[in-house]
This record gives C-alpha cells, sequence and structure tokens, in this order.
C-alpha cells in the first residue's frame, strides 16, 4: 500500500500549522512532517528541527531531503525518511512552498495541494497577533499573498480559512474525502 503526500501552501498568516495539528488530531490516519528549518528551535510556531546554516548545507550534501528550499531568508527541507512512511501506507501533511509544489508532484504519486487562503485584513491581524516580525515585514509578507499557484497541478483543493477552525476543517474534509455514492 502507497500513502500520499498533502502540501499544505498559503500566505504567511493563513494558519497552516493551525489547520495541520487540528486536521491531524481530527483524521487520525493523516500524519505531519516536521521540516528542518534554519532558525532557532525556539523561535515559537510550528514544531521543527532547527539547524544552523552549515548543518543545512551538510545534510544537502547528504541528500537527507527530498525537496528543500529557500524563502524568507531561512532555508527548508523535508527529511528524506517520508519516503519510508509514504511507502507504509501513511498519508502525511506537510507545510511546503510555492516553488516546490511541481517538484513535490513529480516525486511523489497521488500528491495533492491543499491551498489555504484568506482575505488581507485577516492575514494582516494573524501576522501582526504572531508578534514575531515588524510591520515592515508584515507588509512585505503580505504584499506577497497573493501569489498563484504555479501552472500544471493535477489536484489542487482551495479552502478559506477565514472564519471558525471547525468550519475549516470539515470543508478541507469534504474535499479530501469526498463521499462516494
Amino acid at each position: 500500500m502507497t500513502g500520499r503526500l498533502i502540501g499544505v501552501v498559503g500566505p504567511s498568516g493563513v494558519g497552516k500549522d493551525t489547520v495541520m495539528t487540528a486536521l491531524a488530531v481530527r483524521c487520525p490516519g493523516l500524519g505531519l512532517v516536521r521540516r528542518v528549518i534554519t532558525r532557532p528551535e525556539d523561535a515559537g510556531g510550528e514544531v521543527f528541527e532547527g539547524v544552523s546554516a552549515a548543518r543545512f548545507e551538510a545534510l544537502c550534501q547528504d541528500e537527507a531531503f527530498c525537496l528543500h528550499w529557500a524563502a524568507h531568508g531561512l532555508r527548508y527541507g523535508i527529511p528524506r525518511e517520508i519516503e519510508g512512511r509514504l511507502a507504509a501506507g501513511e498519508v502525511l501533511l506537510v507545510n511546503l512552498s510555492r516553488s516546490v509544489l511541481r517538484q513535490a508532484q513529480a516525486r511523489f504519486a497521488g500528491f495533492v495541494t491543499l491551498h489555504l487562503t484568506a482575505p488581507r485584513n485577516v492575514l494582516a491581524e494573524r501576522l501582526a497577533a504572531r508578534g514575531r516580525e515588524s510591520a515592515r515585514q508584515i507588509e512585505a509578507r503580505l504584499a506577497r499573498s497573493e501569489f498563484a499557484l504555479p501552472d500544471g497541478l493535477e489536484r489542487a483543493i482551495e479552502v478559506v480559512n477565514a472564519g471558525a477552525l471547525e468550519q475549516t476543517l470539515e470543508m478541507i474534509e469534504d474535499q479530501l474525502y469526498p463521499v462516494k455514492a
């Protein structure tokens, strides 16, 4: 049995990590992928493995990642170990960058993109509430919030995450697991 990878993307502040965690709790068959990021682990937000830039580069040279990219002055990697989990039949949620979606689709059979969106004012409120960035940094993130998904994605689901979390989870479940008549 082969599992499936679901790449979750969306602008900063859209609630990717909150939605992923809640969805994994709600759907016991879903697992979460822990990313490797070049930032201190005490920086807050998602659960991740924090490494130095030098360690990240060494991991790249050792081909420890199945996907990696740079964004917002940081580097992000998806550990190759997920390949074994997928081969064992797991369905995994992973926070990805739009820049690697086509690469993920080419590498993982049955890949699905879950694109979370929210109105700009909602994103601004959430980013300010995080307290991790200056007003200028928040504005820069908001400027990138309306970038489109790359062309050529075979299965992309778009869900607006602007209201109650429960409502967002229901919309995602309806699209990931449609009722069979």
